[in-house]
């Protein structure tokens, strides 16, 4: 578990959960105590842990779960999640589908809606490809860089899975670099659902080789 991200607004704590190394992020407000998990991945325990830890009273004020698509490693905890703190849940268009897998209501958002909590707003960007309803959350605060939470879309060295089928390749890629590359500046923070940390000005200077290699 660790602290990857504190400003005057918010604290980002992350913490890799089951053997696909998910990562699970926390965000809490330092306004209102209030809580924001994105993508309940596995490991109840670690999560509730994690939540405490990020709080700045030591007690879990959870509010939001904001889960960036539907397979099925990125939702383990959500249902458990969800039902012990009451948080309402929310995601992309896979939103049907994790309700109806999960069992919670899931409720819907859509390409640049605003979602968050007291203290904190995050935009949602559409990212269709890895699945038809993945989704990024952006987190913007003035004089800190801007936060990326993509989820299987975009990691250190490519754009997500899309299982080598070039309509979906092309969808995703094309999505990220208009959406996240052509929007935001080098020292952006993407903070994927697996592995490490980087930012769009690491990344930026290989898309044409990810275009070229078709993944």
């Amino acid at each position: 578990m660790a602290i990857v991200f504190e400003s005057p607004n918010v604290v980002v704590g992350q913490v890799s959960v089951s053997g696909m190394d998910n990562n699970v992020y926390v965000l809490s407000s330092r306004n209102s105590g209030e809580q924001i998990v994105i993508d309940a991945a596995d490991d109840l325990g670690q999560i509730e842990t994690l939540l405490r830890e990020v709080s700045l009273t030591g007690m879990a004020q959870l509010k939001l779960v904001i889960t960036t698509h539907e397979h099925f490693d990125h939702v383990r905890a959500l249902g458990p999640l969800v039902v012990s703190t009451g948080a309402r849940s929310v995601a992309g268009g896979d939103a049907p589908r994790i309700a109806a897998a999960q069992g919670v209501p899931t409720d819907e958002v859509y390409d640049g809606d605003t979602v968050g909590v007291n203290g904190i707003s995050l935009k949602v960007v559409s990212l269709v490809g890895h699945t038809a309803g993945s989704i990024a959350l952006v987190y913007e605060e003035m004089g800190y860089p801007t936060l990326l939470f993509t989820g299987d879309s975009l990691f250190p060295g490519g754009v997500g899975n899309t299982d080598h089928v070039q309509s979906r390749f092309l969808s995703l890629f094309t999505d990220v670099v208009t959406k996240l590359f052509n929007e935001y500046p080098d020292n952006t923070i993407v903070l994927p659902g697996h592995g490490a940390a980087t930012t769009l000005g690491v990344e930026r200077p290989h898309l044409d080789e990810w275009k070229l290699r078709g993944w």
